[in-house]
């Protein structure tokens, strides 16, 4: 293929020319991660420089049309990309619930205006989104949901609580369910709204974890006033969107084992300094090797199901396997670093820069078997929806 292989070379060539060096290591800690957004506080000059760079190339979202902020490439294309990246080690420019979720979802369902206004700012790192879905009484079961949103004419009245919003108290913007119809069956009578943290009545109360973190949020919205044109889709058919948007990130969080960082063994060999990257301890070497097999299948198979989708097939309740089976991969991977690391992996806090990360990393891993749909809702849905299996 004479065009892929040009395409090849002369993303190599830019790839070179513009990754700076800080930007070629693996992700070693948060603040190495970019979300963007009107607050954003770059760890360095070359964070900010790699983002700028590859947001006016349209590369931070490689396969959106280019009218939308997006680098307008096919499939192929973005494969080489990725995995050109992949040879010089570059990290990710930005890390986006916008990209993962809410941009597919307004690519399918918002309006030429709502398109043109959110997607470039999300491409370039812009405007940070949270999510409004879970709430108290209504995460695995969602569609119980009761924050309200009354129709005043020109704009909606907004007024109850989401829970588990995460990062909330960094975002700028929300894509949010209500509830515009409460007399109608429960799963109808919701709608999708999209509004701006800053607006008046929004207030957000951090939830601290066990791992000490606190990227969890209360957020409240008391008389909040969200403008009619920012709601997406249809009134009452926000449902529809709200299980479209969920592929997405149970499709997100399922991949989050195959994010830009070193290997398990990778860090075993830095930790241990074995000699010919031989492991003396053969059940930990043979837990390491399973591992990493199983993190390649996966990272096969989701590149099969992306080919898919992007051939109009779709992800649909695929994406609860993958999610199901990428949370037991980050949790195993979890595992495996405090094996590896042995009673320095309980320390949680010191001088050191970084010191207590493994053991909040492991606590914090325990969540996503919750987070994005419950493992057993997930399991459910596949017994139900991929291998049909009959009703108890």
């Amino acid at each position: 293929m004479p065009d892929i292989e040009s395409f090849r070379a002369e993303t190599r060539a830019w790839l070179e020319a513009n990754c700076p060096a800080e930007m070629r290591t693996p992700v070693a800690r948060d603040s190495d991660v970019c979300w963007g957004g009107r607050n954003c506080q770059f760890s360095s000059e070359a964070q900010k420089l790699w983002l700028e760079r590859m947001g006016a190339k349209g590369w931070t979202v490689p396969e959106w049309p280019t009218q939308y902020g997006g680098g307008g490439l096919s499939r192929d294309e973005a494969k080489v990309l990725a995995s050109e990246m992949r040879r010089i080690s570059a990290r990710s420019p930005l890390s986006s619930f916008g990209i993962w979720m809410l941009g597919p979802a307004l690519l399918k369902y918002g309006n030429e205006a709502q398109k043109l206004e959110h997607l470039p700012k999300i491409a370039r790192g812009e405007i940070r989104w949270c999510q409004g879905y879970s709430e108290p009484g209504a995460g695995s079961d969602l569609a119980s949901l009761r924050t309200s949103a009354e129709d005043m004419g020109d704009h909606y009245l907004v007024n109850g609580q989401k829970v588990w919003t995460s990062y909330a108290d960094k975002a700028d913007w929300i894509f949010c369910l209500v509830r515009t119809d409460p007399t109608a069956a429960k799963h109808l009578g919701i709608s999708f709204l999209l509004f701006d943290m800053a607006s008046p009545g929004v207030s957000t109360s951090p939830i601290r974890l066990i791992s000490g973190a606190s990227p969890f949020c209360q957020t409240f919205f008391d008389n909040v006033k969200v403008p009619k044109e920012n709601l997406m889709g249809v009134a009452g058919k926000g449902w529809d969107i709200a299980k479209y948007l969920l592929t997405h990130e149970r499709e997100m969080i399922g991949d989050m084992d195959s994010a830009g960082r070193d290997t398990v063994s990778q860090i075993a060999r830095k930790t241990l300094g074995m000699e010919a990257n031989i492991l003396a301890d053969t059940g930990l070497r043979t837990d390491i090797v399973r591992h990493e097999i199983n993190a390649w299948a996966f990272a096969l198979t989701m590149e099969r199901v992306k080919d898919e989708a992007k051939a109009g097939q779709g992800v649909g309740a695929l994406s609860s396997m993958l999610k199901y089976y990428g949370t037991e991969l980050n949790k195993s991977r979890q595992e495996l670093l405090m094996s590896i690391s042995g009673t320095d992996g309980l320390a949680w806090e010191g001088p050191a820069e970084g010191e207590g990360d493994l053991a909040r990393g492991w606590l914090r891993s325990r969540a996503n078997s919750i987070e994005g749909g419950t493992s057993e809702i997930n399991l459910n849905i596949i017994a139900k929806r991929v291998l049909e299996l009959p009703g108890a």
